[in-house]
């Protein structure tokens, strides 16, 4: 595959991952519901299109499902209280708790550049904290909301350094596997309260869209795009996803972040595309 057929599918997966706030405040539905379906929707998709998404038999492959799995329950519960900006932008603070425990966990050295990054993209996280953000149809309680999303981006950094320490002692690449394990564990755990359900046909499309397209072709466009791109490619075109979740919640459900969750998550944004660069 030449490298701007790589380059398309990564900014597809990006695209797809992006539309997840945005449906996610389409439907009705409670974030137990929506987070209950949509992993098991794409865990299907996942296990059925992906033959390495069929690994689970390898013990590593549920080092880091749970903590998926908390990640996906968690940006569901975010998205239903808080903007879609605030919930993808604290989020995206996998980094910062990544290069503070990354001594320990992971023997990773903390370079110089990386304590001047680690605090701007701690100023960009404290403007999120800044001033009271009005409560609105579609993010009925930003504090809460918040907070719920600064804990995804713990697990999602949990995450990411149980795939990083786990890919040093094996031979295969479990990582798609690990999604299928924490899209059925973030079913399994979410399904008894996600009942009982009575979804609309509005609902129904709501849900196959993201358990479909949102995670499961988004996972299959990733997965072969990264077979031809660089590292430090794939991670510049996937910070599309970040940039493109609040405008698409902006152009169908008319919601406007606030201006310091802005100006944050532009710091935060930009501290992790500098640091990608430095480590290439």
């Amino acid at each position: 595959m030449k490298p701007s057929g790589s380059w398309l599918l990564l900014s597809a997966a990006a695209v797809l991952f992006s539309t997840g706030g945005a449906a996610i405040k389409a439907t009705a539905l409670t974030s137990w519901q929506v987070a209950s379906f949509r992993s098991g929707i794409a865990a299907a998709v996942l296990l059925l299109l992906l033959p390495q998404a069929r690994r689970l038999g390898h013990p590593g492959v549920w080092l880091a499902a749970p903590a998926y799995a908390a990640t996906v329950i968690l940006f569901v519960a975010a998205n239903k209280l808080t903007t879609a900006a605030n919930s993808i932008f604290l989020q995206s603070t996998a980094p910062l708790y990544l290069l503070l425990a990354g001594p320990w966990l992971l023997k990773e050295p903390v370079r110089r550049s990386d304590l001047a990054l680690l605090a701007v993209a701690a100023a960009g996280l404290s403007m999120f904290f800044l001033g009271t953000e009005r409560a609105a149809a579609t993010a009925p309680d930003p504090a809460r909301g918040n907070i719920v999303a600064l804990v995804s981006g713990l697990t999602w950094a949990l995450t990411i350094a149980g795939l990083r320490w786990h890919a040093r002692r094996a031979t295969q690449d479990f990582s798609l596997a690990m999604v299928a394990a924490g899209n059925l564990i973030a079913f399994g755990v979410t399904l008894p309260l996600a009942l009982p359900a009575a979804p609309e046909s509005r609902d129904v499309a709501v849900l196959a869209f993201l358990g479909v397209f949102q995670i499961g072709l988004a996972y299959v466009c990733l997965s072969r795009g990264m077979r031809h791109a660089t590292a430090l490619e794939t991670s510049l075109l996937l910070l599309l996803e970040p940039v493109l979740n609040p405008i698409w919640a902006w152009l169908i459900h008319h919601e406007k972040p606030g201006g310091w969750a802005l100006a944050g998550g532009g710091l935060i944004l930009a501290a992790t595309t500098v640091r990608g660069l430095l480590r290439r």
